[in-house]
């Protein structure tokens, strides 16, 4: 089976931290979110995944550098999914093409949803549940119907996990910005069919912004949000790295992760994430915060 993780993004409401790190590497709980998606992929069976890139697109050739079964797609110009999509095509087999979007932490079964693709033979499907924030889908009988529905009808909202059969992507214009909803709003309007897999009874979230990071991990922390196995073991609610330098003096409340970074004394810390290489300064208070940089240093 093959997959895509589309990891291109400039996550521009995630600024300043996007400056450190591309979004798809943000760590959930002290490990890089690609790396993690990847590793779950691998173990259903996904033996080719592409992956592509074009924001700070060194740091993801370098996380990802001898990995067997990972194709590296690097972009010099932002794609869009569409384009993004129509690239990879280079790459893949005549064989349904698994897409997630590279920010989103979710248990949507993926080889469930691989199979319902296969057994339907529908052209595409898309992974959809019900999230009001982001409800904006016309579905009826399982089938996509509108991603532009101005009546009462309850609409859904699209999880950014698809299955596509490749031959859906030779339509796309090469080597231009596209977006893959746009591609397939023309595939309605030409009668085609795009089925949905639904996935109401399963976690997902996004990354979008800094409280969504922060909440995944507060959920991760406090059990009200489900572990990847794939994350292993850790501690809670106080996740800390092995290399963390830690003073003797230093309280912690709430919840906190935190990574391989060195903290002076009199800190105090209460639901916060600190990366890997940060230096937070003596007596330094911090509560509700992403720390991806030296905090307190200027």
């Amino acid at each position: 089976m093959q997959a895509m993780i589309l990891a291109a993004g400039l996550g521009t409401r995630l600024l300043p931290h996007t400056l450190i790190r591309p979004k798809p590497l943000f760590p959930i709980l002290n490990q890089p979110l690609l790396l993690l998606t990847i590793k779950r992929l691998q173990l259903l069976g996904f033996d080719r995944i592409v992956v592509n890139c074009h924001h700070l697109k060194n740091h993801i050739v370098a996380a990802l550098d001898g990995m067997q079964g990972v194709i590296i797609q690097e972009e010099e110009v932002i794609l869009g999914t569409g384009g993004g999509l129509r690239t990879a095509l280079q790459h893949l087999r005549d064989e349904p093409l698994l897409v997630s979007n590279g920010d989103i932490y979710h248990t949507v079964d993926f080889l469930s949803m691989y199979r319902h693709h296969q057994a339907q033979h529908h052209p595409v499907t898309l992974a959809m549940h019900s999230h009001p924030r982001f409800n904006n889908v016309l579905v009826k009988n399982d089938r996509i119907v509108s991603f532009d529905n101005r009546t009462d009808y309850p609409q859904l909202a699209f999880t950014g996990l698809h299955v596509i059969e490749p031959a859906v992507l030779q339509d796309i214009q090469e080597s231009k910005f596209s977006c893959i909803i746009d591609h397939y709003r023309k595939m309605l309007q030409e009668d085609q069919v795009i089925g949905s897999y639904r996935a109401d009874d399963c976690f997902w979230t996004d990354m979008g912004t800094v409280d969504d990071y922060l909440a995944l991990h507060q959920g991760l922390l406090n059990d009200t949000i489900p572990c990847w196995q794939e994350i292993g073991p850790i501690r809670k609610p106080y996740n800390i790295a092995q290399g963390a330098k830690l003073p003797a003096q230093i309280e912690l409340n709430d919840w906190a992760c935190i990574g391989e970074a060195h903290i002076e004394n009199g800190t105090h810390l209460e639901r916060v994430v600190v990366w890997d290489d940060v230096s937070i300064l003596r007596g330094s208070r911090l509560g509700d915060k992403l720390v991806s940089s030296d905090y307190g240093n200027n």
